[in-house]
């Protein structure tokens, strides 16, 4: 039912050779399959399926590895991702220069994760990292490594509630789902156990609390609104809350879906969203009506190359 059980990966790249054209499809099995809608030219979205190819600026390119979980950093030079020995992957946008940041332990699953980029300000030092979730015997944790490690043992991500509201600590395990931004370097997270979305503010000393129920969370680019995913009569929706103010505010973006809406994400600018759906990728301005478009009849893990 939730779409975290649903995870998606990606395979995303361009080579030296990759043409705005699509490609020529190899496999004789699929050669006559009907041509699949692509709407990702220009607009910097991607989308990845699990496999070593992602869809993206119009056309299908290989990376050259099986990639799961795919995610740019802001300026969409790298890209993060768990290659098919579960080992943490970043790799320049046309898929050169791979490199193994962190290698899998064994017996442990990795999983989405998200760049931690911030500039050096108000007396907050400058970030470079990556976070994501672990998980190892049914337990799962979020951990953090700097992007440009080499076989690097990642750390445990420090978890601390904020000071003065009386929570003794926030949930240290069923942590998963990550995604950083804004000016800081913060990110938001959502709890397995509680059904509940975290914020980790790193402007307060990495301090945080719950946000708001649901999942699959996604922290806009300015870091004042999250989306996320709630069942709204046995559907999955896309909601958003804006925390940025004097007071929360909680809304529906999808409030006459009747079908599953999950794996949200940001434009770079902060205008619109993009979202899985059983049939492919929509995308939806923020600010604009509930009318969901569809892009891209491509299945698979949207995200947004900087």
């Amino acid at each position: 039912m939730s779409a975290r059980l649903r995870r998606t990966a990606a395979a995303v790249v361009l080579t030296a050779a990759v043409t705005a054209l699509l490609p020529t499809v190899a496999d004789a099995a699929t050669a006559h399959a009907p041509a699949a809608v692509n709407g990702t030219k220009g607009n910097g979205l991607t989308i990845s399926d699990g496999t070593r190819y992602v869809v993206m600026n119009g056309t299908r390119v290989d990376f050259g590895v099986t990639v799961r979980d795919l995610a740019w950093n802001p300026s969409g030079s790298k890209a993060a991702f768990i290659d098919g020995s579960g080992n943490l992957d970043v790799a320049n946008a046309n898929g050169t220069g791979r490199v193994t940041v962190a290698k899998n332990p064994g017996r442990q699953t990795w999983s989405h994760p998200t760049w931690q980029v911030a500039a050096a300000s108000d007396g907050v030092p400058a970030k470079d990292n990556l976070i994501f979730a672990a998980e190892k015997s049914g337990t799962t944790r979020l951990e953090t490594v700097v992007a440009t490690a080499h076989d690097a043992t990642p750390a445990l991500l420090p978890l601390e509630h904020y000071f003065g509201e009386g929570e003794t600590s926030l949930p240290q395990t069923g942590n998963t789902w990550p995604n950083a931004a804004g000016g800081y370097g913060s990110a938001v997270y959502e709890n397995t156990r509680t059904g509940d979305v975290y914020i980790r503010d790193d402007y307060l000393r990495q301090q945080g609390g719950v946000l708001v129920k649901g999942s699959e969370p996604a922290l806009s680019p300015d870091g004042d609104e999250v989306v996320f995913v709630r069942s709204v009569a046995g559907h999955d929706h896309i909601f958003e809350e804006t925390f940025g103010q004097t007071k929360a505010t909680v809304r529906d973006l999808t409030p006459h879906g009747t079908s599953y809406y999950t794996e949200p994400t940001w434009s770079p600018n902060g205008s619109t969203i993009a979202f899985r759906t059983p049939d492919g990728i929509d995308t939806l301005v923020v600010s604009g009506s509930h009318n969901p478009v569809q892009v891209s009849t491509y299945t698979g893990l949207a995200a947004y190359r900087g």
